[in-house]
């Protein structure tokens, strides 16, 4: 992206759907942007049944910088992309309704576009929780040992520079809809998928730590497990689609689902004898996968900060994320995604 002349308006694109306890929250710290430049706020509105419509109209009553389209399903590839194709300015800001900005993101992602020449600048996921199973799940997300891997996850990421990946995104509009948007044929990954085809095309992805998202994850374990069986699918669908272009790392998680049911398949067969000798003992190794899995959840829930039952919930957070996403990629990556949905925002 040149550097520009004056200061670029920017139009923020946000996917809604059932979003009552936080849209208000989301758009506030948008609208609320220490940023010079004109702005427009986009909503992707899907048809939600608890009341967020009603708070979307009044937010849209109250501020004529807020705008509507209608997404009549619940993608939200294809929310983002009539967003974006409604938006006027020169950068898009994508924003999830359950995330808030710091007053600074915008300032500090237009000047990464014009200092690095990026097509896409993301920054870090700080995820946070009220009390209880939601702060649990957070302090799971913010655990390198839960998702670890990719820099946005990292709070103590202190380095910017060229990225597999950009959370959410600061993006140049015109390099945006000259690779054709987001895949409207994914449900879950489409920001990963998008990156990707940035680069392939020659593109710049930028991280910088400086920019800050505040990130309210799912607060039940119900939500965390549905949400992350179809991240988990999808992830497989992508792996069907670019094979090795996708990082090993999302391979531990479904390695880990297959060793465990190894090890249920194997259990009758020792304890009835069906197996045994010194093959019986070779394949009981299976199980140091295991119990080195449960050492090191028992390692991330020390580490975390609280109580005896604070750090037993962080400790269910991980497992049921690794659990749940490995189950999906198998899924996944075996017959395709086809018509997984992520209900974690339409079923309690």
């Amino acid at each position: 992206m040149a550097q520009p002349a004056s200061t670029p308006g920017v139009s923020y694109v946000m996917p809604v759907l059932n979003e009552v306890a936080y849209i208000a929250d989301a758009v506030g710290s948008v609208l609320a942007q220490h940023y010079d430049g004109p702005v427009e706020v986009i909503l992707a509105l899907g048809p939600s049944t608890d009341g967020t419509a009603e708070v979307v109209a009044r937010l849209v009553e109250a501020d004529d910088r807020i705008r509507v389209v209608e997404n009549a399903g619940t993608d939200i590839p294809i929310g983002l992309n009539l967003a974006i194709a409604a938006a006027r300015y020169p950068v898009i800001v994508r924003v999830d309704a359950h995330t808030e900005l710091d007053p600074d993101y915008t300032t500090l992602g237009v000047a990464a576009l014009a200092r690095t020449g990026a097509a896409s600048v993301g920054g870090v996921m700080a995820a946070a929780g009220r009390p209880g199973v939601q702060a649990a799940i957070a302090r799971a997300y913010n655990s390198r040992f839960g998702l670890g891997g990719a820099s946005y996850h990292d709070d103590d990421a202190v380095e910017e520079g060229p990225a597999e990946s950009a959370y959410l995104g600061v993006m140049d509009a015109a390099v945006l809809r000259e690779i054709g948007g987001y895949d409207e044929s994914l449900r879950r990954g489409e920001d990963w998928e998008l990156n990707y085809r940035l680069r392939e095309a020659g593109h710049l992805v930028w991280f910088d730590p400086a920019l800050q998202v505040r990130y309210w994850p799912r607060s039940s374990w119900g939500a965390l497990g549905r949400q992350f069986w179809a991240t988990g699918v999808w992830r497989g669908e992508l792996v069907r689609r670019l094979g090795a272009r996708n990082s090993l790392r999302y391979f531990a998680p479904p390695l880990f689902v297959l060793g465990l049911v190894v090890c249920v398949v194997l259990a009758p067969l020792l304890a009835l004898g069906v197996v045994g000798g010194w093959l019986g003992w070779l394949l009981s190794a299976v199980y140091l996968g295991p119990l080195l899995y449960l050492a090191l959840l028992a390692f991330a829930a020390v580490r975390s900060p609280g109580g005896a039952v604070d750090r037993l919930r962080v400790a269910v957070a991980i497992a049921i994320m690794h659990v749940s996403w490995g189950s999906g990629f198998l899924v996944g990556v075996s017959r395709g995604a086809r018509d997984a949905v992520d209900t974690s925002r339409t079923e309690s």
